[in-house]
């Protein structure tokens, strides 16, 4: 593995400064693994440490999985982009536009103007947002007694539309019905078509929505930055025994496992001997899919679990079949093209299939897009990129 000392005194300062309370990082080219590193503490005030196989919430991470299934049965013709969503998930025909409410606080709802279509639902353009960035949400909820997403109760998938399927960027829980839509066609539970379509092959035997025994004995805690930038475990987890599996934020996971799903990506779909998607399905799931519509900013509507969120400033984002796409070279080296995303608890992994170069960076940590963990993200994606490109000059 390439010698990364800076990674290691950066986060080692990190996690004894109590800024952070415990981080795993890794990263590989297309020739294998150049970077692992575990610092800090599982739960703040106890003795286990972090430690590279620590199991983590991986939250929005998990979309990218999702997706990955639901074009898997794309290439089988079982699912089809630009199909009504509706023929295949009877339920997404009763969605409904949010228009506003009445005097009385009564929601006003109206059907929508199309259809919505897979490709819609892996792009976030159906319409569907989340309480976390739209306060809209919330206020359907509270008037409607409805729960929200991470009780992972069917009632939570009820939320209606912010506005027409196609007309605009909007994060939301369209990859929890991207994950009925898998279910529907496949006949069998999102939890057992990732093992055996997925997680199985792959080798990924640390990723899972129940979190096992084994699990359990290694599973870091959550903490929330108050206020003043301190730091506190809290009671956090996603229901084990849920109405239905979260495809959109629902799985456990280690670094090294989704190291290994990044891998895949960036090796055209196939790794460890195990093809989980064509090469052309990768290359058009690495496509913009979202045209002339942009990722803008996500401006939080809960500060105790978003920051408002800005990727790559002054960089204009686009939206692949599950992945953040920079249409501009990033000042880390990421380059122009590359494939990202991350989960609320400050998760983050970026893939670049033209420097052939991915990372994962795990931590656990309310509110999201932590200015320390954003910037302990940042400087360890920059290190990776130096110590590749002085090797290659090597």
């Amino acid at each position: 593995m390439a010698s990364l000392e800076s990674v290691d005194r950066m986060f080692s300062q990190a996690v004894e400064s109590k800024t952070m309370p415990g981080i795993v990082a890794v990263a590989a080219t297309d020739q294998g693994e150049i970077y692992q590193g575990a610092f800090g503490k599982r739960e703040l005030g106890k003795e286990a440490s972090m430690t590279i196989d620590t199991v983590m919430w991986i939250a929005s991470m998990t979309k990218a999985i999702t997706a990955t299934a639901a074009m898997q049965l794309v290439e089988q013709g079982k699912l089809g982009l630009d199909r009504p969503a509706q023929d295949v998930v009877p339920d997404l025909a009763s969605a409904r536009v949010l228009e506003g409410f009445d005097a009385a606080g009564k929601p006003r709802l109206r059907a929508p103007r199309r259809p919505i279509t897979l490709r819609h639902l892996l792009t976030h353009t159906a319409g569907f947002s989340y309480e976390i960035w739209n306060p809209a949400v919330a206020r359907y909820q509270t008037a409607t007694n409805t729960p929200g997403i991470t009780t992972c109760t069917n009632a939570a998938l009820t939320t209606p539309l912010m506005f027409d399927p196609g007309d605009r960027w909007e994060y939301g829980i369209n990859m929890d019905w991207a994950g009925k839509m898998v279910e529907a066609v496949s006949g069998a539970p999102l939890d057992r078509y990732f093992q055996q379509h997925i997680l199985g092959p792959l080798g990924m035997t640390d990723t899972s929505f129940r979190i096992s025994p084994s699990q359990r004995a290694r599973l870091a805690k959550v903490h929330q930055r108050g206020e003043d930038g301190a730091l506190a475990p809290i009671e956090f987890e996603i229901p084990q025994a849920p109405e239905f599996c979260m495809g959109g934020g629902g799985l456990y996971g280690t670094a090294t496992d989704y190291l290994t799903f990044a891998r895949m990506i960036l090796h055209g779909g196939t790794f460890k001997g195990a093809r989980v998607l064509r090469a052309e399905t990768v290359d058009l799931m690495a496509e913009n899919h979202i045209g002339a519509l942009e990722v803008g900013v996500m401006k939080t509507a809960i500060p105790a679990l978003s920051n408002d969120v800005e990727l790559f400033p002054g960089i204009t984002k686009k939206w692949g079949l599950s992945f953040l796409i920079n249409t501009q070279p990033a000042s880390t080296g990421r380059m122009a093209g590359s494939l990202a995303w991350a989960g609320l608890a400050n998760t983050y992994f970026w893939i670049d299939r033209t420097m052939r170069l991915c990372g994962v960076f795990l931590s656990q940590v309310f509110p999201f897009y932590d200015r320390t963990a954003i910037d302990l993200f940042s400087r360890f994606e920059t290190e990776v990129y130096r110590a590749v490109s002085v090797r290659a000059a090597a």
